[in-house]
């Protein structure tokens, strides 16, 4: 396909300020499409944005609201905080799954509302992860969420699918940027265990994570609905 497949589809992605969601914007608007990145922080590219919590649903209704053409809607708001299981507090556990899946759950829901509403054939692509089905040590609330987001991608795409809306799922493996790779940077065991983990030899880069999920925006997925598109080096064949 042309450069240029998805010219003119608007696009929203929330973590946009992230590594890996600065990525995917910047992308997909080489591709032509109009982006708008949302997150709690700025982020630090030449695109529009809004700050916006994906925690509080009343503003991402508004936001969403404001935002015209809706095509596709991209949720990869996510944060991590590895603890190991007898260590893990409450509160961590609520935080990680306030963001990764109900916050997933409130703009896939606000966005796909929209587009019932518009009459929109759009798509929604969830940014999961290959933990979400595949165990990894001190990351239990973290998966947890990613799974939840696997299920929640194919019940809403089973839902959707009457009104022609596409749901899927962007699996990376382990980025070195972002969440991850402050983990990398920060905690030795964990950077220990990843390099012995991957079967192709080489962590994923942002620009990788952003062209699986461009092609999930993109035509060539065009009969493509409750899939989970698995993009992690080979991370989830084991040792």
């Amino acid at each position: 396909m042309p450069v240029d497949n998805l010219r003119g589809l608007g696009i929203v992605v929330t973590g946009g300020a992230g590594d890996i969601g600065r990525a995917i914007g910047a992308e997909l608007a080489a591709r032509g499409a109009l982006v708008r990145l949302l997150d709690v922080v700025e982020p630090t590219v030449d695109l529009p944005y809004s700050l916006v919590d994906v925690c509080d649903r009343t503003a991402m209704d508004e936001v969403l609201a404001g935002i015209d053409p809706l095509d596709v809607v991209i949720a990869g708001a996510g944060i991590v905080e590895a603890t190991p299981f007898l260590d893990m507090t409450e509160e961590s556990w609520r935080r990680q799954l306030d963001v990764n899946l109900t916050g997933t759950f409130h703009t896939a829901q606000s966005a796909a509302r929209l587009m019932v509403e518009r009459g929109t054939r759009g798509r929604l692509v969830f940014v999961g992860s290959w933990v979400g089905e595949y165990p990894w040590p001190e990351d239990a609330a973290y998966s947890a969420s990613k799974a939840g987001i696997r299920m929640l991608a194919r019940t809403a795409a089973l839902e959707l699918a009457p009104h022609g809306i596409r749901v899927n799922v962007i699996a990376p493996g382990i980025v070195n940027a972002g969440l991850a790779g402050r983990q990398l940077r920060t905690e030795p065991q964990y950077a220990r265990r990843a390099a012995r983990a991957i079967p192709l030899g080489e962590f994923q880069t942002p620009e990788q994570v952003a062209a699986a999920t461009a092609f999930l925006c993109g035509p060539d997925a065009d009969y493509l609905t409750g899939a989970v598109l698995l993009a992690d080096g080979g991370a989830s064949l084991g040792p």
